[in-house]
């Protein structure tokens, strides 16, 4: 079996859940996806097999330091008073919710690997396969495909645990990524292979 880490981004209150501040973007889409529930399946096979399951959260302190201010995304994030650490908005939603012995990666941009803990975690535990999913498909999951393919990481994405603003942005993202890595879903995929 493949050394495999199974990835699951940005699968935040602010983001995903009915009630948070994404509710009438990202949430309309993870709604109508089901994207909770295919990830909550996609975790539980995960586990079944033995591979270790990591979550990616973006999140600043309350003042904002880390978030740039010129940054069309995260300067929207300091106006709104979102994403900041310690609150519930950056928890991750509890359909998904992770176990003690989960990787928590908290990250200050759009990528899970710049500036943050992931590749340390890969390169201690062996890792040759990361699968992964989130919210947005064009923003963390694009970002995330990428770079695990420049660093010679063997890239599965499920399609059916990802969601962006739109269906049409989704689509879009997902038809570009198959060039970084294979594209599948929950039901297809074999995490013990």
């Amino acid at each position: 079996m493949t050394k495999t880490l199974f990835l699951v981004m940005d699968m935040m209150n602010d983001l995903v859940a009915e009630d948070g501040f994404n509710a009438q973007t990202y949430g309309v889409q993870v709604k109508e996806r089901g994207t909770l529930e295919n990830t909550a399946r996609a975790i539980a096979k995960a586990r079944a097999a033995g591979v270790q399951v990591g979550y990616v959260r973006v999140g600043f302190s309350p003042d904002y330091r880390e978030a740039p201010a010129n940054s069309p995304i995260f300067s929207g994030a300091r106006k709104n008073g979102i994403f900041q650490l310690g609150t519930k908005g950056t928890e991750v939603h509890p359909a998904v919710a992770p176990e003690p012995q989960d990787f928590d990666i908290v990250k200050h941009r759009v990528s899970p690997f710049y500036a943050t803990s992931l590749e340390a975690i890969l390169r201690a535990n062996g890792i040759e396969r990361i699968v992964m999913c989130g919210v947005s498909t064009n923003g963390v999951v694009h970002s995330g495909a990428r770079e695990a393919h420049d660093r010679d990481y063997e890239v599965v994405i499920l399609e059916d645990c990802c969601a962006g603003v739109t269906a049409d942005e989704h689509m879009h993202a997902i038809a570009c990524l198959g060039r970084y890595g294979t594209i599948t879903t929950t039901d297809e995929f074999d995490f013990s292979s």
